[in-house]
């Protein structure tokens, strides 16, 4: 467990020159605006999320497509959408997440689209509840060149499990994980890299050892652990977690929770990436669930018109202003990380 040198020297192969270049430029202009206070932003994207589908076959509390409660429309993404996004992007694009809401093995074309964007030497990246990694799906993904999986775990027993993932079933995700990891073995081959991401909540936290030691069991090749984002926190939930180290929120003295992190007025996300919906809308992040931050749409727009256009400059002024005053980002613990 924890065997990340091949999943780093996966990703390390996937780095070009001209792809080291903007990765660069990019990551300058993020300091060169943070220092100045000014939007200064040459170069594209190095990672993006792509949202297969909306639809999801669960119903967890704290997510819009298991509540059913999304103001967007709902749909499949297209394939044309997705390869005209991929073919504009590829010589500079690292990383591409499938994932943003909804449950990505329910697009009918999904490891096609995978196999698309591998082929073009990008590295790929997606998250699943694991119920349909039946032996078939799970040899197709594999075969597809998917080089990073997270599979969702959220309990130990199916008591703890569907008190968050609701209607789920925990032996089909221990099935489908048995299910890659012998693909995997059967093909001779070293990825997708395997993850159980464990998102702790009040009602799982006691099981935090547990799933380590399943993940051993299994074989996945990694476990990590994930803060809960809480949509109304300030009276406190009962899914807020009592080991403060995985909650993202603390009591404060008025008897109202708050975000534990200070909320700063620069975001690297903003300069690296971005999330791209089923039908083509760009928003920010991913924190932007409901894409209330549209930034242009790709079925009348090429991404780079969005990406440097009026909009997305004013957007990104405004965060380096007064980030807090941005309502999407008042409930927001991230912002550094290199990749979504």
């Amino acid at each position: 467990m924890n065997n990340n040198f091949n999943d780093i020297l996966n990703l390390s192969s996937k780095l070009t020159l001209k792809k080291s270049i903007n990765a660069a430029k990019v990551w300058r202009s993020f300091n060169v605006s943070k220092k100045s206070k000014s939007v200064y932003h040459p170069g594209s994207p190095i990672s993006i999320s792509i949202e297969p589908t909306t639809s999801c076959n669960l119903r967890c509390p704290e997510c819009p497509s298991g509540l059913r409660s999304f103001s967007r429309p709902t749909g499949m993404l297209q394939n044309e959408l997705f390869k005209k996004v991929i073919d504009e992007l590829e010589k500079t694009l690292v990383y591409l997440t499938f994932y943003f809401q909804g449950e990505p093995y329910l697009h009918p074309n999904f490891l096609e689209l995978v196999n698309y964007a591998s082929k073009k030497g990008i590295y790929t990246a997606t998250s699943t509840n694991a119920h349909y990694l039946n032996p078939e799906n799970a040899e197709k993904t594999v075969s597809s060149g998917l080089d990073r999986l997270i599979i969702s775990i959220d309990g130990t027993t199916q008591e703890t499990y569907q008190s968050y993932r609701v209607g789920g079933k925990l032996d089909k995700v221990i099935e489908g994980t048995r299910n890659i990891l012998e693909a995997r073995k059967k093909s001779k081959r070293k990825k997708p890299h395997v993850i159980f991401q464990f998102l702790v909540v009040k009602p799982n936290e006691h099981q935090i050892e547990e799933v380590e030691q399943l993940g051993k069991k299994l074989g996945v090749d990694e476990v990590v652990f994930k803060t809960a984002q809480i949509y109304d926190y300030e009276n406190g939930s009962e899914l807020i977690p009592t080991i403060d180290k995985y909650s993202r929120y603390q009591l404060q003295e008025n008897g109202k929770y708050g975000i534990k992190n200070k909320l700063l007025d620069h975001c690297w996300k903003m300069w690296q990436s971005c999330v791209i919906t089923w039908d083509g809308k760009v928003v920010p992040c991913c924190f932007d669930k409901d894409a209330h931050f549209v930034m242009g749409d790709l079925n009348k727009q090429s991404f780079h018109e969005i990406w440097n256009s009026e909009p997305y400059h004013k957007f990104r002024a405004q965060l380096l202003g007064s980030r807090s005053e941005i309502e999407m980002c008042k409930n927001c613990t991230e912002g550094t990380k290199i990749f979504a």
